[in-house]
């Protein structure tokens, strides 16, 4: 397909299945809801990408929420609210994601088409791998299997750290970093890319960014929609993505804009 180009590592939801990335935030808006905490959506949105252990302890250091959580619980949060909170998100994530696994149009025809190319196909995901068990099947009865996966907790760090970026690269056997791709629709997703050094492509109009399933999307108003597009594009290029894409359908495109090598 592009000459010269080795891997692409996908992230998932909001990039490959769950357009709008809507499962973490239901989940979230749940969890803190079920400990007397309730969360604005944007709340839930702001640190989308990390592990989700990560996530919970960066919506928890909000201030809103911190004030709230002491007014309801009589202290601040802390390490051990955390675990606790982790320990209860994993059956309403895997819930909520298994609701949400259709694949994002295109996704399984690029795929295709880049293995059909020579290209390996890497993955990593801020989900647990018990949180993705059931999407795995789901993801793979459409059409959508990569080659390799990376969850949280799998490596020592998570995002923003390149390491669950190098582990797929290990284990696809794939380098240099400049014939490879990592494509993400959150910030902390493309920072990843960025320190790992591969080339990135941030997704706008299906990703956590505009946060709306594609139908919700497609009944806002042209110049409402354009602009929502508009803003979580900016926020991918200020992230520092290389290029930016609406859904994954518009990869092709783009890979052969990059000078891979």
């Amino acid at each position: 397909m592009i000459p010269g180009l080795k891997a692409v590592v996908f992230d998932w939801a909001g990039t490959m299945i769950d357009f709008g990335s809507r499962a973490p935030v239901v989940a979230l808006c749940k969890l803190f809801e079920a400990h007397g905490v309730p969360l604005e959506e944007a709340e839930a949105r702001a640190d989308m990408g990390l592990a989700k252990r990560d996530h919970i302890a960066a919506i928890l250091r909000g201030p809103r929420v911190a004030a709230g959580w002491t007014a309801r619980h009589g202290g601040a949060a802390d390490e051990a609210t955390i675990d606790r909170l982790f320990g209860a998100i994993g059956p309403m994530m895997r819930e909520a994601a298994n609701e949400c696994a259709t694949l994002i149009p295109g996704a399984a025809d690029v795929a295709h088409a880049l293995r059909a190319g020579g290209v390996k196909i890497g993955s990593c995901t801020g989900y647990t791998r018990a949180m993705m068990a059931d999407i795995l099947p789901a993801a793979a009865a459409q059409g959508y299997s990569p080659d390799v996966l990376v969850c949280a907790g799998d490596t020592a760090q998570g995002r923003p750290s390149p390491l669950m970026l190098w582990e797929n690269l290990i284990q696809l056997e794939a380098w240099p970093v400049s014939a490879c791709v990592k494509v993400d629709d959150a910030a902390v997703g493309i920072a990843e890319g960025r320190n790992a050094g591969v080339w990135t492509v941030g997704v706008a109009a299906s990703g956590n960014g505009v946060g709306l399933s594609a139908q919700a999307l497609s009944a806002l108003p042209e110049g409402e929609r354009q602009a929502r597009i508009a803003a979580a594009r900016k926020a991918l290029e200020e992230a520092g993505a290389h290029l930016v894409i609406d859904t994954v359908a518009d990869l092709p495109e783009a890979l052969a804009r990059l000078p891979i090598s």
